[in-house]
């Protein structure tokens, strides 16, 4: 047995320290595997499917793996189908997995449920935690009390989550009549409201308009910034991507692709970028060799080019010799247009196909 020197005291900041110093969510060779009926079609084809009992066998996450330590905003990326839903679900408690090991702040999610969910709060931007016939404060009382969140701190986070989120004018409105926006930012404050240690957000901004997707993206960026909240977001807006999180993960067909910042995803799979060019309106349309050339109106022509076969400072001094250019700017591909790449050029080898099996 293991031995640790010193007094108590010495002991006990050594082991904080330790554990402060662990991820908080670890995630090794993690797998679940769903099991559906394969269905046949034509005439008596439900009798047949009834009687032959033949299965697929779906996997939705097969053998992905990651840390995340304390504080760190990730966005969990991948197209619909990828597995990314069905991670966040393991990583809740909500299914169980197939294999593979699962650790969120010490407890495991499917076993440990009571403490698991006092250390999580969960967005699903589709579902809706809040009582519907209620007005919103009511609920938000409701989710203070399961949760046994002291009074006095219940009423400081309803008051600061109530300034954040500028829900004010409908606190005492009830859920069924709160717009699409409202409602968001209500099920924002019900999720934090026990002031978990990890806050996992699924499409939380999906369906909102531009100022509501701002308030709900200050809120996330100041949980960070004064709690230490660690955030998880899975979302097709890479807009929030860009604006809120340092580290993406990116999953295809339950397979981890990509796993780092966003410079290095983007130097991995580098994008088309284009050079726009004015001209006056009577010049001829730049003819460049490996460059796809488009017009934008009022004398703008776009030069769209791949940096890896056209060298970016040679374009742009070829372009200046030899057409009358009165203005250029340089267009740095963006985060959907890496990510389109990357799921492009994905090889046959990450994409693995459910099987099929005799019950």
């Amino acid at each position: 047995m293991h031995r640790w020197p010193g007094c108590g005291a010495c002991r006990a900041v050594t082991v904080a320290g330790i554990v402060a110093a662990m991820p908080v969510i670890v995630v090794r060779d993690l797998v679940k595997r769903y099991h559906r009926s394969k269905r046949i079609t034509g005439r008596w084809g439900a009798l047949r499917t009834l009687l032959t009992r033949q299965h697929e066998v779906v996997c939705a996450v097969d053998g992905i793996g990651f840390d995340i330590e304390p504080g760190e905003m990730v966005a969990y990326l991948g197209p619909n189908g990828a597995g990314k839903s069905t991670t966040v679900k393991l990583l809740c408690g909500i299914l169980t997995p197939t294999s593979g090991t699962v650790v969120v702040a010490g407890a495991r999610p499917w076993f440990d449920r009571v403490r698991n969910a006092r250390q999580i709060g969960v967005v699903f931007g589709q579902r809706s935690q809040l009582w519907w016939d209620l007005p919103l404060r009511d609920s938000l009382e409701l989710v203070g009390r399961l949760y046994e969140v002291h009074p006095a701190r219940y009423r400081e986070n309803l008051r600061r989550f109530t300034e954040l989120l500028q829900m004010s004018a409908f606190l005492d409105t009830p859920v069924r009549q709160l717009s699409l926006g409202q409602r968001m930012r209500g099920e924002l404050a019900a999720a934090m409201m026990h002031e978990p240690r990890i806050l996992y957000l699924d499409e939380p901004t999906i369906g909102l308009d531009v100022l509501a997707r701002d308030r709900i993206r200050t809120f996330i960026r100041e949980l960070n910034r004064d709690r230490g909240v660690t955030v998880i977001l899975t979302t097709h807006d890479l807009t929030d991507v860009e604006r809120l999180c340092h580290r993406l993960l990116l999953i295809d067909n339950g397979r981890l692709l990509h796993d780092g910042d966003l410079a290095s995803l983007k130097a991995a799979f580098p994008a088309y970028r284009q050079l726009v060019v004015r001209m006056p309106e009577c010049a001829r349309a730049p003819d460049l060799a490996g460059v796809e050339v488009s017009p934008r109106g009022d004398g703008n022509w776009v030069l769209r080019f791949d940096p890896a076969a056209v060298n970016v400072a040679e374009l742009v001094g070829t372009v200046l010799s030899r057409y009358p250019v009165t203005d250029l700017s340089i267009l740095e591909p963006s985060l959907e247009d890496v990510v389109h790449r990357l799921y492009g050029s994905a090889s046959p080898d990450v994409r693995p196909a459910g099987e099929t099996q005799p019950a």
